[in-house]
């Protein structure tokens, strides 16, 4: 399975942070409703057996809404429950190792910050992109802000689909249009939201319009 942009519209991260008055599960089912295109399991600090029992709930749930369903870094997690994609960053496994591990069949996304780290991960093997932080996050506190400008260059230097991560919410979503990504990863946006479901409608419209500006 290779990615599809059309999956990129509305990423949704998970961060266990905003869980309460429902379960994580019930936020991921809340922002399927509402139109979320892809999940990414994130879970920091969870041992590799409770992150893999969640991830066989999740990745599921993702099936029966027919959204793919990616695991952050744990490459042994995303084998074992079957998942869609797994995601890497420039701290871990390379996107070639990755691949050697997990087959051809799952896509592996990678998160870079600059033209030269994107040509990289293509040339390892890697299916989409994620970009960022775009904007300033206080998910990622040390996380530099790239320019718009180096954005674009991504963009226009991969033939892979490009999503744009960090502080995106729904005021300024739009300042993406013209930059060339075929979506948004959003965390608290979503995850933080009073009404997850309906915030994601929102977001959902806002990138459709973005990534056609």
């Amino acid at each position: 399975m290779k990615c599809d942009k059309k999956h990129m519209l509305l990423y949704a991260v998970t961060d266990r942070a905003w869980v309460g008055k429902q379960s994580l599960y019930e936020q991921v089912e809340s922002a399927l409703k509402g139109g979320a295109t892809c999940v990414q399991l994130r879970e920091k600090e969870l041992d590799d057996a409770k992150f893999l029992e969640e991830a066989m709930e999740i990745g599921s749930l993702c099936k029966r809404y027919g959204v793919p369903f990616f695991i952050n870094d744990n490459v042994d997690v995303a084998i074992k429950c079957k998942a869609d994609g797994i995601h890497v960053g420039q701290e871990d496994m390379e996107a070639s190792q990755v691949r050697k591990r997990v087959g051809e069949d799952m896509m592996i996304g990678v998160s870079v910050h600059s033209v030269e780290e994107a040509l990289e991960a293509v040339k390892n093997g890697a299916d989409c992109l994620g970009v960022g932080a775009v904007f300033s996050t206080s998910t990622k506190a040390d996380a530099d802000v790239l320019s718009h400008d180096v954005l674009k260059s991504i963009c226009h230097a991969v033939d892979i689909p490009v999503v744009a991560i960090g502080g995106i919410s729904k005021s300024n979503i739009m300042q993406l249009s013209g930059t060339g990504v075929d979506g948004v990863a959003l965390v608290s946006a979503i995850f933080a939201a009073e009404d997850i479901e309906e915030e994601c409608r929102q977001l959902r419209k806002l990138s459709e319009e973005m990534v056609k500006a």
